[in-house]
């Protein structure tokens, strides 16, 4: 089989290779979110568009993931606030927590555990994000 980028991608029998691009977050007010998203986050907004009158679809993304977030109408029967286990990783928690701060977002101070070091926060809605800091490999 053909990968997108032309190498030969191999696949065992009975597994499906998937790639996660797209998380769908639960909001009660689009124009809030993207605010929050793109204006506090600084996330990039890739679309916003409304293909019929019931459905409006934005898409933002962190800086350097390759994987999005969406929200809008007609996207999602979850109710807004619901997410609440997100995770991406961040080279430094504490910067990341900084950052966040420096935003006006209320941020939860640096977790230190055995296998990383988290910060929590939430956007408008209550969906809850953890940021990790990886342990130092070596």
């Amino acid at each position: 089989m053909l990968a997108a980028d032309g190498a030969t991608e191999r696949r065992e029998e009975g597994v499906v290779r998937a790639s996660i691009e797209v998380v769908v977050v639960p909001v009660t007010d689009v124009d809030r979110a993207k605010r929050f998203y793109v204006e506090q986050l600084g996330w990039t907004a890739d679309h916003d568009a409304s293909p019929t009158p019931d459905i409006r679809f934005v898409q933002v993304t962190p800086p350097g993931s390759g994987c999005s977030i969406a929200f809008g109408t007609g996207l999602s029967e979850m109710a807004p606030g619901s997410l609440k286990a997100v995770m991406a990783v961040v080279d430094d928690a504490d910067a990341a927590r900084q950052e966040l701060l420096d935003a006006g977002v209320d941020a939860s101070p640096v977790d230190e555990q055995g296998w990383g070091r988290f910060v929590t926060f939430a956007d408008p809605d209550g969906n809850r994000w953890t940021l990790q800091q990886l342990p130092h490999r070596g």
